[in-house]
């Protein structure tokens, strides 16, 4: 039996195009705000802090210390989000699969209100959310492993543990003080990247680079889980640990993304319908190309989020306005698609 994907040589020229329009998107993103730039002035000042030349120290502020680390930290998320959508539709063999299935991103959210309710400082907000995500993980491991019914099991499993912790999430905020801890969980939970900075870019980078190179590392097996399993046991590969490692890199990334910029919706789920109309079905090429249409598609939506009025809006609100009708356009489309084969 053989296999026989999409040609990719086409699509790499893609993958290079995305690269420069992120690239392209970030610089844009960098001008952007109350105080305008121009893209040379964004290249400028760039260019002035990394050959550490003396330049207008308010530009400096502005570009290093309050908008690099945000689009920053905005483009990890989103390269997140899309990549661990990409790899949990393919292993889980539905377009319909986002992040939030197997009920981590409901235990990270809980570890954050958590930490906010009981006023506990950022980092350790940080390190709650990662503990009970990955907690969530190894729970729906062990229900998985009890029945021992495949996919189904790991799906019912995270249903069960995504109601729980949206519960308890809810009892949090019932039980909270409404002046101040009640806002501020709700303002973390609609997600946010007004509070990051160069430090927690660069801890939420290390999870990213590990989790993320094993995944693109690996990511020419990741077209074999897409196979029936017998099919894939045929052709020699041992399916069950391959798709826990794509699993564990995903709950390691998601519960980082949460812990770091609140519960984000629709990201994970959209772009990668994106990616194949652009990218193909060969998840060679489709993997890191949705992460970087992720991290495209989360900096715009930041971006608008920040600048489109004085008072800031939950970036996850204007995910789902724009993630909500583009899934409509893109079932359209596929409906479409199969009433003319």
């Amino acid at each position: 039996m053989s296999l026989t994907f999409p040609q990719t040589r086409p699509n790499n020229y893609c993958l290079i195009f995305l690269l420069v329009l992120c690239l392209a998107s970030v610089i844009a993103a960098l001008g952007i705000g109350r105080y305008g730039l121009s893209s040379a002035e964004v290249l400028r000042i760039l260019w002035e802090g990394l050959a550490h030349k003396e330049g207008d120290p308010v530009l400096h502020q502005i570009v290093f210390n309050v908008r690099l680390p945000r689009i920053l930290t905005c483009a990890a998320a989103g390269t997140v989000l899309g990549m661990c959508g990409c790899a949990l539709q393919t292993i889980f063999r539905n377009p319909l699969v986002s992040p939030n299935v197997l009920g981590i991103s409901s235990g990270a959210s809980f570890g954050g209100t958590l930490a906010i309710f009981c006023d506990l400082s950022t980092w350790a907000l940080y390190s709650s959310a990662i503990f009970f995500g990955l907690l969530t993980l190894t729970l729906v491991y062990f229900f998985s492993r009890k029945f021992r019914e495949g996919l189904l099991m790991l799906i019912l499993g995270g249903m069960v543990l995504n109601g729980f912790f949206t519960a308890l999430v809810g009892l949090l905020q019932y039980l909270s003080d409404s002046e101040e801890k009640l806002p501020a969980i709700v303002f973390w939970l609609m997600g946010s990247f007004s509070s990051a900075t160069m430090p927690k870019f660069f801890l939420f980078a290390i999870p990213v680079i590990v989790c993320g190179v094993l995944m693109i590392g690996l990511r020419w097996r990741l077209n074999l889980l897409s196979l029936d399993e017998k099919n894939a046991l045929s052709l020699g590969v041992r399916v069950q640990p391959l798709r826990w490692v794509f699993i564990v890199c995903c709950g390691v990334l998601i519960s980082s993304q949460v812990a770091v910029s609140g519960n984000i919706g629709w990201v994970g789920l959209v772009v990668p319908h994106i990616g194949r109309s652009v990218a193909g079905e060969d998840t060679q090429v489709l993997l890191p190309a949705c992460g970087l249409i992720g991290a495209i598609f989360l900096i715009g939506a930041d971006t608008l989020a920040r600048s489109i009025s004085q008072a800031e809006i939950p970036i996850s609100i204007l995910t789902s306005l724009v993630g909500a009708p583009l899934f409509v356009l893109i079932l359209l489309r596929f409906r479409k698609r199969r009433l003319n084969a």
